[in-house]
This record gives structure tokens, C-alpha cells and sequence, in this order.
């Protein structure tokens, strides 16, 4: 079977590691191993019954829970088929520009989907050295206080170049990065929004802060018609199979994307479950009290073990470097010990020297440093 691309194919590691899939840890996708939340698999065993009927094509219901959740008009929401279903068409907005600038090391679907339309990407790459030795101490800060259980840390800039032509061009950046974990203040990424002809902030991993250390561009769309924002459902609330995601952005982008895309791109099922969890209070407070604890103690066993480098980040995963091969890392896990970790050979800025480790409960953290403990200090 051909390597996958991206985390979670349990196909691809269970025949290398000769087991059934359900016998596979995955690490290697970066969900939550909270849920699904109660609320979720209520509303779906509540909407079975409505299966023989098509689900509103406006989705007025969903609507009105998200924008509640948003603190935006529902008419400045558009739910899709997860959050990549809504890339692709920001995307296709994209390439009617000069050029986009995309921050890299960079989402694999990224380059999917603007290519799928022809754009011209001006390649913006981090300083992975520096920002390596900052986030392993923590030391990138803009106005937050790093404590060595929050991992909130602002980067100062957003490494894209601003010059004459701006309004021509376009940028797509998530918040935090993937896979480096890093968080951009929204005061970073706003004279990119002046300047700029459209901005694209996919903000798939920012549910996992807390309100108060998120840094979410959302309240800045009302004022600016060039600014998109991706959300995802699936990650926070474990719900990837479901696929659901939303966009919020100016009614007249959101309009222009409802006339190309498929009709109900958003089953029944979907739609309630998303309704129901955004609205699940008591789950978000469970997350944002678990999420620091469990990281801290995981970053902590990864830097104990030699030849590992675990990098601080905001996010529900840590990036790793390592001294040894991952691939020899990956394989050695998977048929000793059935556990499957994200390679970053998708990423070519990282290669064969970097791994991504979501962070799941706390057994499964054990298991898996005492598996890399096993494979790489032997």
C-alpha cells in the first residue's frame, strides 16, 4: 500500500503491522479522545427517524447554532462536508488572484486544493531553526504569559513579505499551525487582511484554547469582506467520520460558494450532531481542562527519552524531532507495538527528522513513550 499523506489511515498501519485496524493506537491523527460527546450520538439517534427526507438546503437550523456559537449572523455562516470541502472552494477564490502566499511548512491539503485550480503559490516558509529553540522553551511571546501547562505562546510576525500589488494577492495560513503547533496573535495576521486582496485563516485546531487564549480572526470578518474563516467540527469534538466544518465570511463569498458546490453537502445526521455539541457547554469546559495537564505530562516523557525534542505548541498534538529515521521510528512502533505515529515526510521542510504525536488520555501517552523508549534506545 502506498504511504499515506495524512494521520489516521489505520488501513495502511495495520497491514504493516499485521493486525487489525481496531489493534492500532493512532497518534497520527490529531482528534480528541473525549468524545464524541454525549450530545453528538443523542441528536443522531433523535434524527434517525427523518433519514427518508432531505435535509434543509439552507440549513437554517445549523445555521443559527453556529453563528450563536460564533457570535455571528447566521447569514455569515455556510456549514460544509467537513472543513476541506470549504478549502476547495476558497481555494477556487484564491486562484483568481496573482498569486497566494502560503506559510510553510504547510497543510498537504493546501497545495491539493490550490493546485486543483491552477493558483500560483509564492512559498513563505517558517525559520525552523529559531522557531525550533523557541518552542522548546517557550520563549515566543507577545503580550501572553507562558506557563509550562498553557504552551500558549504568540509568534511576533507572520513570515510573508508585503510589497507593492498586495491587493492582487492572497494568503491562506492556519491558526495554530500545522504541524509546528504555533500560535499567531490575530494582531500578526490583521495588516494582512488590510493589504491583502483575500485572507484564508484555517482555524481547525483553535477550539482546543480556551476562550481566553484563542486568537481567533472571527470578529475581524464583519469589518473586512476579504477575510474567510475555517472552522472544524470533527477534531475538538471526534467526530471525523461525521465530517463537518463551517466557513464564516462575507455573504456575498458564502453565496458564490452555495452555487458550486453539490446540493446537501451536509447530511441529516451531520447537521444535528453539529447543532447539538456547539451548544455542549459542560464538554468544551471537560477539553480545556484536560488538554493542558495531558500535554504537559506528554511533552515531559517525550524530552526524557534521547534523541527526541518535543516542541512546544498550542494545539491538541506535539511536533517531534528526532535524531534517529522516522520511518525506521514508525515501523519499529507499528510491528512492535502497534502504535502508529505522523510521519512528516509530507512536509518536505521536515522530512525524514520530524514526527507528529496527537495527545490522547493518559495510559495511551504511557504506552507510547515506553514504545519509542523501546525503539529508540535500544
Amino acid at each position: 500500500m502506498i504511504r499515506p499523506v495524512h494521520g489516521g489511515n489505520l488501513a495502511w498501519a495495520a497491514a504493516l503491522a499485521g493486525c487489525p485496524a481496531s489493534a492500532i493506537l493512532d497518534f497520527s491523527a490529531s482528534i480528541s479522545p473525549l468524545g464524541p460527546p454525549e450530545s453528538a450520538l443523542a441528536a443522531i439517534k433523535a434524527r434517525l427517524s427523518s433519514l427518508t427526507a432531505y435535509p434543509d438546503p439552507d440549513y437554517g437550523e445549523l445555521r443559527a447554532a453556529l453563528g450563536e456559537a460564533f457570535n455571528v449572523d447566521p447569514d455569515w455562516v455556510l456549514p460544509g462536508n467537513g472543513s476541506a470541502e470549504l478549502l476547495t472552494w476558497a481555494a477556487w477564490d484564491l486562484s483568481d488572484l496573482e498569486a497566494t502566499y502560503l506559510v510553510t511548512p504547510a497543510f498537504g491539503d493546501y497545495w491539493r486544493a490550490l493546485s486543483a485550480f491552477g493558483a500560483q503559490v509564492l512559498d513563505c516558509p517558517l525559520d525552523l531553526k529559531s522557531l525550533g529553540q523557541e518552542l522548546l522553551s517557550g520563549l515566543v511571546t507577545d503580550g501572553l504569559s507562558v506557563s509550562n501547562r498553557s504552551f500558549v505562546s504568540l509568534s511576533p510576525a507572520v513570515p510573508v513579505p508585503l510589497a507593492l500589488g498586495a491587493a492582487d494577492r492572497g494568503l491562506l495560513l492556519n491558526n495554530p499551525h500545522n504541524p509546528t503547533g504555533l500560535l499567531f496573535g490575530r494582531e500578526a495576521i490583521l495588516p494582512y487582511v488590510e493589504q491583502l486582496g483575500m485572507v484564508v485563516v484555517d482555524e481547525a485546531f483553535m477550539d482546543f484554547l480556551p476562550p481566553e487564549q484563542q486568537q481567533s480572526s472571527i470578529a475581524a470578518v464583519e469589518e473586512f469582506p476579504n477575510l474567510v474563516i475555517l472552522r472544524s467540527l470533527t477534531k475538538f469534538y471526534s467526530l471525523p467520520g461525521l465530517r463537518m466544518g463551517c466557513a464564516i465570511a462575507h455573504p456575498d463569498i458564502l453565496r458564490r460558494w452555495q452555487l458550486r458546490r453539490d446540493p446537501w453537502p451536509v447530511n441529516a445526521l451531520a447537521e444535528a450532531a453539529a447543532a447539538a455539541v456547539v451548544r455542549d457547554a459542560a464538554f468544551d469546559r471537560k477539553t480545556w481542562d484536560w488538554l493542558p495537564v495531558a500535554r504537559q505530562e506528554l511533552f515531559e516523557g517525550l524530552a526524557n527519552l534521547p534523541g527526541l525534542r518535543p516542541w512546544r505548541g498550542a494545539a491538541n498534538f506535539l511536533l517531534v524531532e528526532s535524531s534517529l529515521s522516522v520511518a525506521e521510528i514508525q515501523k519499529s512502533l507499528l510491528e512492535k507495538h502497534r502504535i502508529l505515529i505522523r510521519d512528516c515526510l509530507s512536509f518536505p521542510e521536515l522530512g525524514d527528522r520530524f514526527f507528529r504525536v496527537a495527545v490522547r488520555e493518559k495510559a495511551d501517552n504511557l504506552r507510547l513513550i515506553a514504545g519509542l523508549a523501546d525503539v529508540c534506545c535500544r
